[in-house]
């Protein structure tokens, strides 16, 4: 039997304990109170996080692929979070991979007992091919979670970089990982409901991760996402909104370009370097690993 009694994400809240009394507006109120909580922890772990960003980015950077492992809500949130870049950053949807313990039969439904196996981790890791090129963080709010824990011992064999990300203390998960994310999210609101407080900081933290390893690796203009994917209507409007404010083009004009290059990093760069010849465009990003703002600068040099 597991000894939960130490889990910090077990423990029972005292401020909810009435909860089940309460009228509606008072349990929202409850929740949304503990949920306050929940960006406080994460900011206690931002160095952990940076850390991470950085090797994540240096993965990118030499080909290597990013894996998240977890069961249940964990796992589901790094499915979420891998298959959401994709479409953001333009990047192919072998760069990040999610994969839950269960497989995808997990997503939607509950598999409860498959967290429970470390060799299944290995398995599900081996269908990859894992090299030490690549980057595995194991996902477990508990920091108990045997697939993820194996997951993390099975890549540390192979060399590779690992991480964690947990809402538990002193947790197992961050004691094998080279690189442990620990925001201690504390009692949920409903005792050991992870799916609340700790999935919301995991969510948070798995954003920060992509996000931030994107933008470094060149994904991003300023703000905006110049190499958004135009899949459907309204991320055409937002590509032709993104070539208008870095370049204060007419939208005709940004029009005419999108079609040209069918790329909105392609249009942009066209735009502000005056070179319409694709073939060049292409050798002077593949040049800079991508990234326009170094591209146009060596191109003015």
């Amino acid at each position: 039997m597991v000894d939960i009694s130490k889990i910090s994400t077990e423990k029972r809240n005292e401020n909810t304990k009435n909860i089940d009394l309460s009228s509606t507006c008072e349990i929202l109120k409850l929740i949304n109170d503990e949920d306050k909580s929940v960006p406080l922890a994460v900011e206690k772990a931002i160095d952990q996080i940076a850390a991470v960003v950085d090797v994540v980015t240096e993965t990118f950077t030499n080909g290597g692929r990013l894996f998240y492992l977890g069961a249940g809500t964990s796992g589901r949130l790094g499915v979420l979070d891998a298959s959401e870049v994709p479409p953001t950053f333009g990047v192919g949807n072998e760069v990040v991979i999610g994969i839950i313990a269960g497989g995808d039969h997990a997503l939607k439904y509950a598999v409860e007992d498959a967290e429970d196996s470390k060799e299944e981790a290995v398995k599900d890791l081996k269908k990859y091919n894992l090299t030490a090129k690549d980057f595995v963080i194991g996902i477990a709010a508990s920091g108990r979670t045997p697939y993820p824990i194996g997951a993390v011992e099975y890549a540390n064999e192979l060399g590779c970089n690992t991480a964690c990300v947990t809402t538990s203390e002193n947790s197992e998960i961050a004691q094998v990982s080279k690189y442990p994310i620990e925001a201690v999210t504390g009692a949920e609101p409903l005792t050991g409901s992870t799916r609340m407080k700790s999935g919301t900081a995991q969510k948070l933290i798995l954003n920060m991760i992509t996000t931030a390893s994107m933008v470094k690796i060149g994904k991003v203009y300023e703000n905006l996402m110049i190499d958004v994917q135009m899949t459907n209507n309204k991320l055409v409007s937002r590509a032709q909104r993104i070539v208008m404010e870095i370049t204060g083009v007419s939208e005709d004009i940004a029009e005419e370009y999108l079609l040209k290059f069918k790329s909105v990093k392609y249009a942009i760069f066209s735009i502000i370097s005056q070179i319409e010849d694709v073939k060049i465009i292409e050798e002077i990003l593949t040049e800079n690993n991508g990234n326009i703002r170094e591209s146009l600068e060596k191109h003015k040099k």
